[in-house]
This record gives structure tokens, C-alpha cells and sequence, in this order.
């Protein structure tokens, strides 16, 4: 069964809605209550494309079993090169490695563009599949924010994971044309 990584298209909104919604009902990776509908998730997909940014799918014999995208950490715009991750995975394509290669192809991406850093904020300190996804591309934990969410009943953490991109802190960036 071959896998492809390739950039999502409008046609795969329903199946990255479907992947999120079950996140968000069963999960703790996301923080949200209530499932965004596909308006909303086309939506967020295109202001990820419009500032210029990746959305990622994978495909694996025509089925979408992943996706993953950046986004610019905050809105201000002194972090148009710090960037914030997201990746979500249908449940039958969970410990395949699969969200190691959307990462692994995320960050490949975002460094051509001109990223400098890469965040991961990760919902639930429990969630040792983010976590060591993170860790296996080179992430370093920085931070944990405790009992920031109240999901299912109960306080959940966010930990912070950061990884230098192409040339980091190192030397001062060039402008990207898009502008975040």
C-alpha cells in the first residue's frame, strides 16, 4: 500500500473534518469541545494556504489518513518565522509512522519557505504519540503550561515542544513575499 504525501486539495475537506471530529470527540490532542463543520475546516485551510503556508495530506491507496499543516504561531509580526504545527490521524492509521513523515515533510517544506522555528503545542502531557513524534524529528521540550484546559472531566497540560528550522536563530532572516 503505497503512501503519498501531497498538498490537500478542496476534496479532501470532508475527510480532514471527519479526522478532526474524532480528535475532538475522543481526543485530547485538541482542546476543542465542539467539531468545526466542513465550512469551518475549509475556512481554516485556506488561511493557512493564503499566508502561504502547508497543508499537507497523506494518502494511502486514494484514502486520506492524515493531514498536517503550519500556521503562524501568533498573529503578530514579529513571528512570521516561528511557526506552529498541527497533525491529525485517522485511528486505524495511528503508530504506522505516518505522522512522523507528514512532520518530517511539513518541516522540509517550511524551511524552503523560510521558517527559522517550529513549535509543537501539544494538548495533554499524556499524549506520548505527539510527544515522541516531536522528539524523533529533533523537537526539544521548553515548556509545560499545567492544567491550562478542562477537557472530559478533567485539567489537562499543554507542553511545549520547539525545533530550529534551516538556519534558526543563527543569522538575521530575509522577508518572506507572504506576508502571515
Amino acid at each position: 500500500m503505497p503512501l503519498v504525501l501531497r498538498p490537500s486539495t478542496e476534496a479532501d475537506i470532508p475527510v480532514i473534518t471527519a479526522i478532526y471530529a474524532a480528535a475532538v470527540a475522543h481526543g485530547t490532542g485538541t482542546f476543542e469541545l465542539d467539531a468545526p463543520n466542513e465550512d469551518e475546516m475549509a475556512q481554516r485551510r485556506s488561511a493557512v494556504l493564503g499566508a502561504g503556508w502547508p497543508w499537507l495530506v497523506a494518502d494511502r491507496d486514494g484514502e486520506v489518513i492524515g493531514y498536517a499543516y503550519a500556521q503562524a504561531f501568533r498573529p503578530r509580526r514579529a513571528y512570521r518565522f516561528c511557526l506552529e504545527d498541527s497533525i491529525y490521524l485517522a485511528e486505524h492509521a495511528r503508530g504506522q509512522g505516518v505522522g512522523t513523515l507528514l512532520l518530517a515533510e511539513l518541516i522540509s517544506r517550511c524551511e524552503v519557505l523560510g521558517a527559522r522555528q517550529m513549535l509543537a503545542v501539544i494538548g495533554d502531557s499524556g499524549n506520548e504519540g505527539s510527544i515522541g513524534v516531536h522528539r524523533a524529528l529533533g523537537f526539544e521540550h521548553c515548556g509545560m503550561l499545567k492544567n491550562a484546559g478542562w477537557k472530559f472531566d478533567r485539567w489537562l497540560d499543554v507542553v511545549l515542544m520547539q525545533r530550529e528550522l534551516g538556519l534558526g536563530g543563527s543569522t538575521e532572516p530575509h522577508d518572506r513575499p507572504v506576508a502571515p
